[in-house]
């Protein structure tokens, strides 16, 4: 068999071009292996050779979306590769929604195989595990040498277009898919079993994974509201007007911190929201829609609350990961109650 030719989608960052200050750039494609395409090449040996590399800010693709897919797309195409290979993008929200983005695009409409790889929880996953095949990885890329271990035979078997067996036997994350087979035990026999080693200690496997969800124990009530100090933190993306801190339309990678002091209404003049994913057009004619500092300085005034906090905290929920969304809670929270705040009012879109 001819020697796969193999096309890499990589990142600014893996790219080896720049950090945050490149994630601006749009797509762009040089020859051969690049950083991590350098474990691919090696792994593969010869059987596939990386004969270019595309890259692309993580901030430019997402809030260039359309266009960037079909950048993309025509420079794959003008490579005739066999195989697309995105990532791995680990647990790097904007990263995985491009690699997801790219893989199922090159799938759909260009019909050829795509593999990427990321963490359980980047966002990536849930919104493309239907529709590509992804690898799970470590959450960052200290696990590369293990994601590129993984995702290579898979590639391999997807390039030659072998047979793809279940997700459990190829190790990719399940796509929705239901294959209809006889099992060699009764179901009855088969949850006895299960039973029984779940009483014994023993390890066991169930053939219906359950989600797991966060049990967050809730605050006791506020005692007296008439003289609680308020703080007001959003995933909304309200944020001064011309979004100073450059917080993502998508995948936020931070937070902003913003002053209050002064303030009674966030004008349209003054405000806005850096949110993607939805019109922004009513949050941006009035940001209190989203961020009522309006009311709660009403209410601060009228002695209905003790004070509102002199800085408000703002972020993107749309596609941030869930571990960047726990790292802005636990810093934003050391603030908070080293500010004395009695209770914070959270708000989304």
């Amino acid at each position: 068999m001819n020697q796969i030719k193999v096309v890499h989608y990589l990142n600014q960052f893996f790219a080896q071009i720049g950090g945050e200050e490149k994630a601006n750039i749009p797509p762009e494609i040089k020859e051969g292996p690049i950083g991590p395409g350098m474990a691919f090449q090696a792994a593969f040996g010869s059987d596939a050779k990386i004969v270019a590399t595309i890259f692309c800010g993580d901030s430019y693709f997402n809030e260039n979306a359309e266009a960037s897919i079909a950048a993309i797309l025509e420079m794959i195409q003008a490579q005739k590769p066999d195989l697309v290979i995105c990532g791995p993008a680990f647990n790097a929200g904007r990263y995985g929604v491009a690699c997801g983005a790219v893989a199922s695009a090159v799938k759909e409409k260009l019909g050829i195989p795509t593999i990427t790889g990321m963490y359980a929880e980047n966002p990536g996953v849930d919104l493309y595990k239907t529709s590509a095949y992804i690898v799970p990885t470590k959450d960052s890329a200290v696990g590369m040498r293990d994601a590129v271990a993984a995702m290579v035979p898979l590639a391999l078997k997807l390039a030659r277009g072998l047979s793809i067996g279940s997700s459990a036997e190829e190790g990719y994350i399940p796509m929705g898919i239901r294959k209809n087979f006889f099992e060699a035990k009764r179901g009855s026999r088969r949850a006895v079993d299960m039973l029984l080693k779940k009483l014994a200690g023993e390890p066991f496997e169930t053939e219906f994974p359950m989600p797991t969800f966060d049990r967050v124990t809730p605050s006791a009530a506020v005692a007296d509201v008439s003289k609680a100090k308020i703080a007001l933190v959003t995933s909304g993306g309200i944020v001064p007007k011309g979004n100073p801190d450059h917080i993502e339309s998508s995948s936020a990678s931070k937070y902003g911190k913003y002053d209050l002091d002064g303030v009674s209404d966030l004008t349209e003049a003054t405000y806005e929201t850096a949110h993607g994913g939805y019109d922004p057009v009513y949050a941006n004619a009035d940001a209190d829609r989203v961020l009522p500092v309006d009311v709660l300085r009403e209410f601060e005034q009228k002695g209905k609350i003790g004070s509102l906090s002199r800085y408000f905290y703002s972020t993107v929920g749309n596609g941030t990961a869930v571990a960047s969304a726990k790292k802005y809670a636990q810093e934003i929270s050391k603030e908070l109650v080293a500010d004395g705040i009695t209770a914070v009012i959270l708000t989304s879109t």
